[in-house]
């Protein structure tokens, strides 16, 4: 026992020699000690960074020496800076609608508006206001429409409601004098207000909502390395697939957990409806690397606890997505499926670009632009369908222009549902700091339920603008 604290006593008597012992002595006469002369930013070759509308405080993204700041009486220190910042998105663009009706061909716009208030690292006041737009309505001119009121028509939809307001951050670190040592269980993240939620990529939740969430981040059980639980109520602002919102509440049940091999999501959402009967759906999700390939999988499910209604509905929903990057580029070639198994329904999902069925996560010919009255080629209801999307995306100038190209399929599973193929084309190139151009054509083969079918196309071109 004696030789063995000797030998302990040894050992730590070499390390602390080590520490006292010049770096250059430790490294042979060459030094790896840090100089203590301080060398600035390396920005050769950088592009200078673009200033916001309004920028007040602390520089985003900046350099240089932080500014005290001020100390709370609960023993936190805010530093507050604020952001102003947002884009503006025009379009020309036809197409037909995916009910057959007719030929839409229209100029329309959007702005979106974000203050965002930085009162600490994990403390700020968010605020957003979409100008131009509302209810799923945008300010647009109609060259052509299926209704004749509407053709050669202006659209006036300018709006000043707030479409984001909330606050977020951290219990422990706003009160950090009850838990000096840092040891406790204060840290309980929150927020609170009209906020974005999105749960399962969107095909849970994707919606803004008036509510409150509290989550607990950094548990451990088991052999996870992290651990993440979100509470949610919502109370005001829960829309349905339908684009209307809901006469009720919703609660949530949200989690989140690492383990060696995947990432594995499991929620559950209850919504009350007085108008079209309560709903409960639910989803888990793993998502991981298999080799090279990316790939996630998910299941989720919904049952109405009350009476079928167009809103509350009994289904399952499995989806898939894989990609992965040819050696040696940048480019991304992916295969996304789902099949839905009578009738799914979302928790939430929000007007706009955002209504209408899940399936948008599919791919480009599913997903809405949000912008004017410009349909997806393909619906993305999960009603008895089973489809899919296929894509390559190849980046061309240093990743400053791309180009994608999508087949997207979906057949019924039942005679309701017709059979619907559409090939779509997307291009987008960045003109300086501030704009993006986008241009998209699609073409494609559509079933009606009615007997027939159609041979829909359409175009577009929008120019996107950064500030």
């Amino acid at each position: 026992m004696r030789d063995l604290r000797g030998v302990a006593r040894t050992g730590l008597g070499l390390a602390a020699l080590a520490l006292l012992l010049p770096a250059t002595v430790m490294a042979g006469g060459k030094s790896s000690r840090l100089s203590d002369e301080p060398r600035p930013l390396d920005l050769e070759g950088v592009p200078e960074r673009p200033k916001p509308i309004l920028e007040l405080g602390e520089p985003f993204l900046g350099t240089g020496t932080l500014r005290r700041g001020f100390r709370l009486p609960t023993g936190a220190v805010w530093q507050p800076s604020a952001l102003l910042f947002g884009s503006w998105r025009t379009a020309a663009q036809t197409f037909e609608s995916d009910a057959g009706t007719g030929r839409v061909t229209e100029l329309a716009t959007r702005l979106d508006l974000f203050l965002n208030l930085q009162l600490s690292g994990s403390e700020r006041l968010m605020v957003g206001v979409r100008a131009l737009d509302g209810g799923g309505r945008f300010t647009s001119y109609f060259f052509e429409h299926p209704d004749p009121s509407l053709e050669d028509s202006f659209r006036d939809e300018v709006d000043a409601d707030l479409d984001v307001l909330f606050f977020e951050g951290d219990f422990g670190e706003i009160f950090p004098n009850l838990d000096r040592e840092d040891f406790g269980t204060l840290d309980y993240g929150f927020s609170i207000g009209r906020q974005n939620l999105l749960f399962q990529e969107g095909l849970l939740i994707n919606d803004t909502i008036d509510g409150i969430g509290v989550t607990r981040n950094t548990l451990l059980p088991g052999n996870s390395p992290n651990f993440r639980a979100t509470f949610f109520y919502g109370w005001g602002d829960v829309d349905t697939s339908a684009g209307a919102e809901r006469e009720g509440n919703l609660f949530a049940l949200l989690t989140s957990s690492d383990i060696r091999w995947s990432t594995i999501d499991a929620d559950i959402a209850y919504v009350t409806d007085d108008d079209d009967g309560d709903l409960l759906a639910a989803g888990v999700s793993a998502v991981q690397r298999l080799g090279r390939t990316n790939s996630s999988f998910r299941l989720l499910g919904s049952t109405a606890l009350d009476d079928v209604s167009n809103t509350a509905t009994d289904g399952f929903l499995l989806f898939s997505e894989l990609s992965w990057v040819p050696h040696g580029t940048h480019d991304l070639i992916y295969a996304n499926n789902f099949w839905a198994i009578d009738q799914y329904s979302p928790a939430a999902r929000g007007v706009g670009g955002a209504a209408g069925g899940p399936l948008g996560r599919a791919g480009i010919s599913f997903a809405s632009v949000d912008l004017g009255s410009f349909d997806a080629p393909l619906s993305s209801r999960a009603h008895d369908v089973f489809g899919g999307a296929v894509g390559y995306q190849r980046f061309l100038d240093h990743t400053r222009k791309q180009i994608l190209v999508e087949l997207g399929y979906r057949f019924g599973t039942v005679d309701s549902e017709p059979d619907a193929l559409a090939g779509i084309v997307r291009f987008q190139s960045a003109a300086g700091r501030r704009f993006v151009w986008v241009v998209d054509a699609f073409a494609g083969y559509r079933e009606l339920v009615g007997g027939g079918n159609q041979d829909p196309y359409g175009a577009r071109v929008e120019l996107v603008v950064k500030f």
